[in-house]
């Protein structure tokens, strides 16, 4: 929903174990852009509450894919040949 629209519904706040739940419909979880464990922010005013999505820091898109990084490995291209061979009382053996 754009901050220049606005909507309002009614509920019925009801028992949910020993607190009190108010469902969202799917029409009103759609417009205000909530899925499922979407966290939130809830301000108490004097009009009510006020439920605000909490917005999460989003991690950075970097340049290259997993894949595009492995592209071509093989041992010879990752160096293998240039580990050190383990001796038997390093390997248990």
């Amino acid at each position: 929903m754009s901050t220049r629209g606005r909507a309002e519904f009614e509920g019925t706040v009801q028992p949910w174990g020993n607190s009190l739940g108010l469902r969202i419909t799917r029409a009103v979880s759609e417009l205000a852009n909530l899925d499922k464990g979407t966290r939130v922010s809830i301000e108490v005013t004097a009009d009510g509450l006020v439920i605000r999505r909490k917005l999460t820091a989003r991690r950075a898109l970097l340049p290259y894919t997993e894949a595009d990084l492995l592209k071509g490995l093989n041992p010879l291209t990752a160096h293998a040949d240039e580990l050190p061979s383990l001796v038997a009382a390093e390997h248990g053996g």
